[in-house]
């Protein structure tokens, strides 16, 4: 047969549960962290082929080539938001391909505004980081402070018992001699 009555210890208290603001907050802290671990994997992504493209540009890397074809389809896709706010400065021709070389300073541009963004979400992480450890020691806390109460509540417990178990349960005296019988007693 299962008690319907939920374990309590000690006093009437019920176990430690962490409140449900904390258990709230830590849901939410830790899904803002998955989401700032993405983006920041996504900008470090975005830098690499930034960096990739830039030095494929300017060493007049062949665009037949299917690696070089593949980066700088990905260069196009992270340089939207830059394309035409400086204009590539043209360097010549590279021997054997008559592939242009190009030092594109707009990709340069792209590479320290993406660092930026980096920089601020890895710092957002940080202090995500940071709330959520003081969330986790405040839980630790008051189950630390719930602990110590229960402990006292039983040894305060544990002292009435032997206190209970020291004193005599019989009421009479210990040094009553025995009743004497004869013609006096009346």
């Amino acid at each position: 047969m299962t008690n319907p009555m939920p374990t309590t210890g000690q006093a009437g208290m019920t176990p430690h549960d962490p409140p449900e603001e904390h258990q709230t907050a830590k849901i939410l802290t830790m899904a803002a962290r998955f989401v700032g671990y993405f983006v920041y994997i996504y900008i470090v992504f975005v830098e690499i082929i930034l960096l990739l493209g830039f030095f494929l540009l300017l060493f007049g890397a062949n665009t037949s080539a299917g690696f070089v074809e593949w980066a700088y389809r990905n260069l196009d896709r992270a340089m939207k938001p830059f394309r035409g706010i400086f204009t590539p400065i043209e360097l010549g021709t590279t021997n054997g391909n008559e592939v242009v070389s190009v030092f594109d300073t707009s990709v340069l541009f792209a590479m320290i505004i993406y660092g930026i963004i980096g920089i601020a979400v890895h710092a957002f992480i940080g202090w995500l980081t940071a709330r959520l450890r003081r969330i986790e020691r405040e839980e630790g806390t008051e189950r630390y402070q719930y602990e110590s109460r229960l402990q006292h509540e039983n040894q305060l417990l544990r002292d009435q018992v032997m206190r209970a178990a020291q004193t005599p349960s019989d009421p009479t005296p210990v040094n009553m001699s025995p009743p004497q019988s004869g013609p006096d007693v009346v």
